[in-house]
């Protein structure tokens, strides 16, 4: 398979014959096995490796476990997820169907999703029991929306659920499992509207005086035993923050985003402590030595301004973190623009910020703007990174343009049709190389809506397309009609199919 270097060069190489006039395409257009109305199938997405992981929080069958019956829509939202594996040959294959180990209508199952190598953790946010810690009693409805998170594992090719976690502190409405993430043996999960007024690491978790704050937990394995290792809270815990809305891991780092925090702090550790700019948002950095866990950084943007929703969407590899604004409202246009400009015409067009470590300091290395800002795009409504490559989704974005590399120009055509966007880094310089689009654009499809970035795949949601294709490579444009609005369906691009496509459109010409 390619490493990240051949796919930079391979995506440099598209751009260049893109616009010699070559129309791209994807490789591989992939739906559910059981495609159905309001499944919105790619709202959550993760991948590592060969391996793709979709959720679909609105698919309604009422199977339990692996590979159940899919076809038995009487539960309504409660949710599955859908696991894709790449061949060597190229080809993409669905290889298990789970649902939750106590499917219940409304429970959200897939609402967030996150993979390392054979481990899948996946979010229900609306799962009801009052259960507590780790494999305890799912069988009552007794904590509506308190939340759940599922661990499955694979042997050979067969998943299988390893465990079922819940919050230390469960509580109704606490919508545990908002945010996955996970690296290696260690699972964070947020809690975005957990209610403690604890501050930092492993406070009191009892006090319910600071509603919809927010706490984020993380959990450890041994063997195959999962336990709780830490419970993290803000170092400015506050109503209505939302502490945990996204969390990220690299290693022994976490970062969990709070999109309504309301300092008006800006860049790296500034004042926490006041409240002059409500919905700002904040990112919060923990690190680990040893099992214990310490808050190491308080991130806003170096532009922070009120309702900007930082860290509403984050993802971090390594000594970088990505975090995005999606109400940013400059209209600047690429890497390191004018920042300082909230123009009308730049209204919510929504911003990347790239912040990296050296030692245990974190500063800011790059502020990223769309190629073709626009008013109310939501340009970082999802973002991705790994190594030197990341991937920022603009879920409203409005060109009818479709492949890659598309007119972006062509605005306000295909309202809230969506894009995605890939940047590359050389040295400490980002790029944008690639404008992405789905195959068959439609209005309101979300493209973008979530992204994914592994060594073998670029992958881009669009939780309201509209087809009624099923499985992978149907076709994306047959019938759009009420019985399958707001589907779903997920654009995986490689770097190969990227390669045979330049060639085969003359590029050696």
């Amino acid at each position: 398979m390619l490493n990240k270097i051949i796919l930079s060069t391979l995506l440099t190489l598209l751009v260049v014959n893109t616009a010699m006039g070559g129309g791209f395409q994807q490789q591989t257009y992939i739906k559910a096995a059981n495609t159905g109305k309001d499944d919105v199938f790619g709202t959550a997405m993760a991948s590592s490796g060969d391996t793709l992981v979709v959720g679909a929080w609105g698919e309604a069958s009422n199977a339990v476990g692996v590979n159940g019956d899919k076809d038995d829509n009487s539960a309504r939202n409660s949710g599955a997820v859908y696991v894709f594996v790449l061949s060597s040959a190229g080809f993409w294959t669905q290889q298990a169907y789970l649902k939750a180990s106590n499917t219940d209508a409304k429970d959200n199952f897939g609402n967030s999703v996150a993979i390392s190598g054979d481990t899948i953790v996946v979010g229900a946010r609306y799962e009801d029991s009052n259960a507590t810690g780790v494999n305890g009693n799912e069988g009552n409805n007794l904590a509506g929306d308190s939340g759940a998170a599922y661990v499955f594992t694979r042997n050979g090719g067969i998943w299988t659920q390893q465990a079922y976690l819940k919050a230390s502190n469960t509580e109704i409405g606490d919508h545990f499992a908002t945010s996955v993430a996970i690296a290696g043996d260690t699972i964070v999960i947020g809690a975005r509207a957990e209610d403690s007024s604890a501050n930092t690491i492993n406070g009191d978790e009892a006090d319910n005086s600071a509603l919809d704050s927010g706490a984020a937990y993380v959990f450890t394995r041994n063997g195959t035993t999962w336990s709780q290792q830490a419970y993290l809270k803000a170092s400015n815990t506050d109503a209505n923050d939302t502490f945990g809305v996204a969390v990220a891991i690299a290693g022994d780092t976490v970062a969990v985003g709070a999109l309504f925090e309301d300092s008006n702090a800006r860049g790296v550790n500034g004042d926490d402590s006041n409240n002059s700019a409500t919905d700002s948002g904040a990112a919060y950095i923990f690190t680990r030595t040893g099992n214990s866990w310490n808050q190491q950084a308080y991130i806003k943007a170096a532009n922070a301004d009120a309702q900007d929703f930082f860290a509403g969407a984050l993802d971090i590899s390594q000594n970088t973190l990505l975090v995005s604004a999606v109400h940013e409202d400059s209209n600047a246009r690429g890497v390191n623009g004018d920042e300082s400009n909230n123009s009308a015409g730049g209204r919510s067009s929504g911003a990347a910020y790239v912040f990296t470590r050296t030692g245990s300091d974190w500063t800011q290395q790059a502020y990223l703007k769309a190629s073709n800002t626009g008013r109310e795009d939501w340009f970082g409504h999802s973002v991705a990174i790994l190594d030197d490559e990341l991937m920022i989704g603009a879920r409203l974005e409005d060109s009818n343009a479709t492949g890659i590399g598309g007119d972006e120009g062509n605005s306000e055509t295909f309202g809230e049709a969506g894009a995605a966007y890939f940047f590359t880094r050389t040295g400490s310089d980002w790029t944008q190389l690639a404008y992405l689009k789905a195959s068959n654009t439609g209005r309101q499809d979300f493209f973008g809506i979530n992204v994914a970035i592994s060594t073998e795949v670029l992958a881009v949601g669009a939780s309201y397309e509209t087809s009624n294709a099923t499985g992978v490579n149907g076709n994306g444009n047959e019938d759009r009609e009420d019985s399958i609005i707001r589907s779903g369906a997920v654009y995986a691009f490689s770097p190969e199919s990227i390669n045979d496509v330049i060639f085969a459109n003359g590029f050696e010409n």
